[in-house]
């Protein structure tokens, strides 16, 4: 199975993630040294909500850029899976015309 793979919230850099492997609080980034584990790479990060914070059992982090020790953190995915190419956008104007055939 492909490596799952998510974006460094400093750098953009892809970090590719093994099956069943977890991102720890020490990890960083290869490209730029950026804390892993932190607030801005999570999936329930929410800037809308008060505690921006999708998760409301999460206790306040002050700091979203560094590392935490916040058990509720999942990697948040933005790439896809490793080695595929992206799959080619449909053809906007193709499918509105496609609307009134």
């Amino acid at each position: 199975m492909a490596n799952v793979v998510f974006r460094c919230h400093s750098c953009g850099a892809e970090i590719p993630l093994g099956q069943g492997e977890k991102i720890v609080r020490r990890d960083e980034c290869p490209n730029c040294s950026a804390d892993l584990k932190c607030c801005l790479n999570c999936m329930s990060y929410d800037p809308s909500r008060s505690n921006q914070c999708a998760d409301s059992a999460a206790e306040w982090v002050s700091d979203k850029e560094t590392r935490n020790f916040c058990d509720m953190f999942s990697p948040r995915i933005t790439a896809g899976v490793a080695g595929s190419s992206p799959k080619k956008a449909a053809d906007p104007r193709k499918a509105f015309d496609d609307l009134f055939k």
